[in-house]
């Protein structure tokens, strides 16, 4: 029984032995198995990810193998009928081929019936097949043309010029491009936004309809990504406009863009940025280096403000010099005035008025008039720079019997009064304390926001709360002996069409209020949309200022001459000269008919510079800028009644 009981565990251990031994046999082909399977699944996964390309090559491979198959059948077992049994194979395979790619290839088949129905199986998989291929295709075709429209293809042009970001002044850049561009051969102009490329198509289409042959390409990316940048071929460009996007932070993305652009060098094409904050100017110039031009969108704004408030008119010069349609700012470096004072230079030219110099690379606008020339750069005010190359010399001698003969000075205490509240509000208050004389005075009036009034010298400013579309509440504040009214927008604390609405409807009671006194009182009013200025203009208010329409201006001037910056900075800053619009009393004598040239030579023994006119007989006409004429020909005449103004650049 011990004999027995050993031998039976003996044979146990043996066959859980031999059973373990075939169990791990079986584990390790099983694995082995699933190795293979899942390499080939793996490798099959990997080739389809190549697209509709790898689809194509396996449909194209099924179809040989199905076709082969059939052909080889068709040979073997000799199906197709005698008379075309003389073939060959490869015959044999080009007529399956058809088979397997047009269905209606048997219809013309004759033979057996094994034939027939071997035949009519390899057409019903050649069907498959070719469904299969025009789908794969047409898929294809769809993801490209989703490809394209997202706008995600390079852009290969040369010496264009690129917009980064979106925003509502996109429009009058671009508008302001085309008119720039229209003495260059085939523009370009390159968009980068985050945005659906056919979106910002339809848009510009809708709102800029004539591109003057100038071509306006939009891609899809972010201008802060460095892949997405090289899409509009920046570095080719001959500019970049970098303008400040509707976000919470817009300095920090223009910064960061910034790195992006100048991030393989110094080298490079100029590039005009938008700032919003003036805290973050140092950090934006110490990314931009040399060869960005940095705006300060609230200093400018601002700045622009407080010129036009100081005088009726001055926006439409303003408008005139920054924008493309009329007459702009040029520089003439190749002239023949060396030898000559600048106030012999202010009477050379029939069409051109000049108004400057840079002499070392430092920019003088309305230098003495017993300044020589040599061989400075002229800056001078035309109609487009194609036209400086023919400025013929006038001929027309200025009639100085009729110089004016008053001194022509005007320095008082002002009153001025102040409506609303916003982020330029300040530095608004710190420029008209620049320019006003000592005992001035000024109310502020808001609905909106807790005013900070910044430390002033010549300025006393009161501030009264209350609300600014309230007749009797401007009746309070709006009365006689005021020199100036100003209307800011509330676009800090409203959208930009509430604000607008705000805005116009104290414009229409503070004209209405003023109409009933007897002296004249400039208004001033500050916009966000351009689209309601026309509305602006049935409360006869004597200037408005959009504020987006005219940073978009600059922008756009900056973007084609960077020797603009020094220029803009002195017309807008208080230091050197700026435009003012005086009495032409002060220039010609009153009454009598004279030409351009005279009232320049009049500007000239003032140590001014005469660069337009503005009639009180054109006043009225809203087509000629209220009156105002810039830069007319040294020939035209004048018929000088009381009340015409005369646009000079001079020092306070």
């Amino acid at each position: 029984m011990a004999r027995t009981g050993q031998q039976l565990r003996q044979r146990t251990k043996k066959a859980m032995a031999e059973g373990g031994t075939t169990s791990t046999r079986s584990t390790a082909r099983s694995a082995s198995e699933r190795r293979f399977g899942d390499r080939a699944r793996y490798w099959f996964d990997n080739s389809m990810a190549g697209g509709t390309p790898a689809l194509i090559a396996w449909l194209t491979v099924i179809t040989l193998v199905l076709v082969t198959v059939f052909t080889v059948v068709t040979t073997i077992f000799r199906l197709r009928s005698s008379d075309t049994t003389g073939r060959g194979f490869f015959k044999e395979l080009f007529y399956s081929l058809l088979h397997a790619l047009d269905p209606g290839y048997i219809g013309g088949d004759v033979g057996s019936w094994g034939f027939l129905l071997t035949m009519l199986l390899l057409t019903i998989g050649g069907l498959f097949i070719v469904s299969a291929l025009i789908g794969v295709i047409a898929t294809g075709i769809d993801a490209k043309l989703a490809d394209l429209r997202r706008g995600r293809s390079i852009v290969l042009e040369k010496d264009h010029t690129v917009v980064l970001g979106w925003s509502d002044s996109i429009f009058t850049i671009v508008r302001e491009l085309t008119l720039a561009n229209e003495s260059r051969r085939r523009p370009v102009i390159v968009i980068l936004a985050d945005r659906d490329k056919v979106e910002m198509e339809d848009e510009l289409k809708a709102k800029v309809p004539d591109t003057r042959g100038t071509r306006v390409i939009c891609r899809s990316g972010s201008p802060m990504d460095i892949d997405d940048l090289a899409l509009s071929s920046h570095a080719s460009a001959r500019s970049v406009i970098l303008l400040a996007p509707d976000s919470e932070d817009p300095d920090s993305e223009v910064i960061k863009t910034l790195l992006a652009l100048t991030h393989g060098g110094p080298d490079g094409p100029r590039i005009v940025a938008e700032i919003r904050n003036p805290s973050n100017l140092e950090a934006a110039r110490l990314v931009g280096a040399d060869r960005t031009v940095l705006l300060d969108i609230r200093e400018t704004v601002a700045k622009l403000v407080v010129q036009t408030s100081r005088q009726s008119g001055a926006a439409a010069v303003y408008t005139e010099l920054f924008d493309y349609d009329g007459d702009e700012i040029y520089f003439l470096e190749e002239h023949a005035l060396a030898g000559s004072t600048y106030g012999d230079a202010q009477l050379a030219f029939e069409s051109a008025s000049v108004i400057g110099m840079i002499d070392g690379g430092v920019t003088k606008l309305n230098p003495p008039a017993d300044t020589r020339i040599d061989a400075q750069t002229l800056i001078v005010v035309a109609e487009d720079d194609s036209a400086l190359d023919g400025s013929r010399l006038t001929t027309t001698r200025p009639d100085l019997a009729l110089l004016g003969t008053e001194e022509g000075r005007d320095e008082h205490a002002t009153r001025g009064l102040l409506v609303g509240w916003n982020e330029r509000a300040p530095i608004i208050l710190r420029e008209l304390d620049h320019y006003a004389p000592p005992g001035s005075s000024l109310v502020l009036l808001t609905s909106h926001g807790e005013p900070r009034v910044p430390a002033l010298e010549n300025l006393h400013v009161t501030v009264v709360h209350g609300p600014t579309t309230d007749r009797a509440t401007l009746e309070t504040h709006v009365v006689p002996g005021l020199d100036q009214v100003i209307v800011l927008c509330y676009s800090d604390h409203l959208g930009v069409q509430a604000a607008d609405a705000r805005t116009l409807v104290t414009l229409l009671h503070v004209r209405d209020i003023l109409a009933h006194f007897e002296e004249f009182t400039p208004v001033v009013s500050e916009m966000l949309d351009d689209r309601n200025r026309v509305l602006a203009q049935v409360a006869h208010v004597d200037d408005v200022v959009v504020s987006g329409e005219i940073v978009s201006l600059l922008v756009t001037q900056l973007s084609e001459d960077q020797r603009l910056e020094s220029v803009f900075g002195e017309l807008l800053g208080n230091e050197g000269s700026e435009i003012y619009l005086r009495p032409a009393e002060w220039y010609v004598r009153p009454g009598h008919e004279v030409s351009f040239a005279t009232i320049v030579a009049g500007a000239v023994r003032r140590n001014e510079t005469a660069l337009g006119y503005r009639s009180v007989s054109l006043a009225g006409d809203q087509g000629s800028d209220f009156g105002v004429r810039v830069n007319p020909a040294k020939a035209e005449t004048f018929l000088v009644r009381p009340g015409d103004r005369v646009v000079v650049l001079a020092e306070v």
